[in-house]
C-alpha cells in the first residue's frame, strides 16, 4: 500500500465558531478526510489519503455548536499554516450577533483573500465572507431563505440565491443546509478531477452535480402590506386561481382599471397580479405533486393550465425541475410504502 507521505496532500481548514452547525463542521471533515479512502476500501484498492483536514477557532478553544456539542479545535486562526482551502461552516445561531462576536474570523478571511487562498463558505456562513468585504462585486449564493437579508446588508455582492454553488475566482459559496456536501465535491473535483469526486459521492450515497436551490425554496408570493383592496384580490385569487382568468376580468371584478390593478399590486407586493397568480398555481402544483399520485396533466388542469408544454416550461423555470423530477424527489413515497406495509 502506498504511504500517505507519497501523496501530495492538500490542507483543508474548517474555521469554526460558537453557534455553528455541527454537521457543517464534522461532515466537511469526514468528506475530505475520506476522499480517496472510502471508495478504495469498497473496491479493495490501495488507499490514498488526499486531504489533511483540521479545525481552527479564534483562540484554539473548543467550539460550542448550536446543538450543544463541543468540538475541539486543532489550532487558532492565527496559527494556521500553508492552507490550501479555508471553509466557513453554517451560522446556525442569530446571524448578526454571530458576526459581531467573531472579528478574528473576519480578519482572517480578509488576509486569506489577500493571499488568494481558496475560500469556501456554506449556507449562512457566506455572511462572514460578505461581512469581510471579499464578496463585493463577486458572484455568490447563500441559503434561499436568507437572500433578502443578505441583499439588504450586502448590496455590492452579485447574489444568485437560486444557485446551489457559485464560484468567482478563488472564492466558492454554497447554498442552504447540507450543500456543504456539494461544495466539498466541487473542491475535490477542482484538485483531483471529476472521477474522484464521483467516487466520493457514490461512497457517501449522495447526488452530485446538483446546481440549483429552486426546488427547495418557497415561491415568493408577495410580502406583508397594508393595502386592503390588494389583500381582497389576493384572498379571492387564492380561492379561484384554478379558473380561467385574465387581468381585465380581474380588474372589473374589483371595480378597477387594469392599469390601476397592476400599479396597486406592484406597490404592495413588488409583483404584478399575473405573476402573483402564476406563483399561486405553481405552488398548488408542487403541493399536489408532493401529496398525491395524480397524473401531471390532471394536476396541470386542476391548477388552471391547459397547455402541457407551457406548464412544464414554467414549472421548470420556477423550480429547476420538471414536474416528474420534482415528484420523484419530494413525493411522500416513504409514507405510501409504510401504509402499504401496514395493510
Amino acid at each position: 500500500m502506498k504511504s500517505d507521505n507519497d501523496i501530495q496532500m492538500k490542507k483543508v481548514v474548517v474555521l469554526g465558531f460558537d453557534g455553528a452547525l455541527a454537521s457543517a463542521i464534522t461532515g466537511v471533515v469526514d468528506l475530505f478526510a475520506m476522499a480517496g479512502v472510502s471508495w478504495n476500501r469498497i473496491q479493495q484498492q490501495e488507499i490514498h489519503r488526499l486531504f489533511q483536514v483540521e479545525i481552527a477557532s479564534a483562540q484554539g478553544q473548543a467550539i460550542r455548536c448550536i446543538n450543544g456539542i463541543l468540538i475541539q479545535a486543532h489550532s487558532a486562526y492565527a496559527d494556521i499554516k500553508d492552507v490550501d482551502i479555508a471553509i466557513v461552516p453554517t451560522i446556525a445561531g442569530p446571524i448578526i450577533e454571530t458576526l459581531q462576536q467573531n472579528p478574528e474570523l473576519i480578519r482572517y478571511l480578509k488576509e486569506a483573500d489577500r493571499q488568494q487562498k481558496v475560500i469556501a463558505g456554506n449556507c449562512t456562513g457566506n455572511f462572514f465572507l460578505a461581512e469581510a468585504g471579499i464578496l463585493n462585486d463577486r458572484q455568490a449564493t447563500t441559503h434561499w431563505g436568507f437572500q433578502d437579508m443578505f441583499q439588504t446588508l450586502y448590496p455590492k455582492v452579485k447574489l444568485h440565491a437560486d444557485q446551489l454553488i457559485s464560484r468567482d475566482q478563488h472564492i466558492y459559496c454554497a447554498g442552504g443546509g447540507l450543500a456543504w456536501f456539494d461544495l466539498g465535491l466541487h473542491l475535490i473535483e477542482r484538485y483531483y478531477g471529476f472521477e474522484l469526486a464521483m467516487q466520493s459521492a457514490k461512497s457517501f450515497v449522495i447526488d452530485y452535480r446538483r446546481d440549483s436551490q429552486l426546488s427547495y425554496s418557497l415561491l415568493k408570493i408577495g410580502k406583508p402590506h397594508h393595502d386592503e383592496l390588494v389583500q381582497k384580490v389576493q384572498d379571492w385569487l387564492e380561492q379561484h386561481f384554478h379558473e380561467a382568468l385574465n387581468l381585465e376580468q380581474l380588474a372589473t371584478r374589483f371595480n378597477l382599471t387594469t392599469r390601476t390593478l397592476i400599479r396597486r399590486f406592484k406597490q404592495a407586493l413588488d409583483v404584478p397580479p399575473n405573476q402573483y397568480l402564476q406563483a399561486l398555481r405553481i405552488e398548488a402544483a408542487r403541493k399536489r405533486l408532493e401529496e398525491t399520485e395524480q397524473a401531471v396533466d390532471l394536476i396541470m388542469q386542476h391548477v388552471g393550465y391547459h397547455d402541457p408544454s407551457s406548464f412544464r416550461r414554467l414549472f421548470h423555470k420556477k423550480t429547476g425541475l420538471t414536474p416528474l423530477e420534482y415528484r420523484r424527489r419530494f413525493s411522500r413515497r416513504f409514507y405510501h410504502v409504510i401504509k402499504l406495509q401496514q395493510l
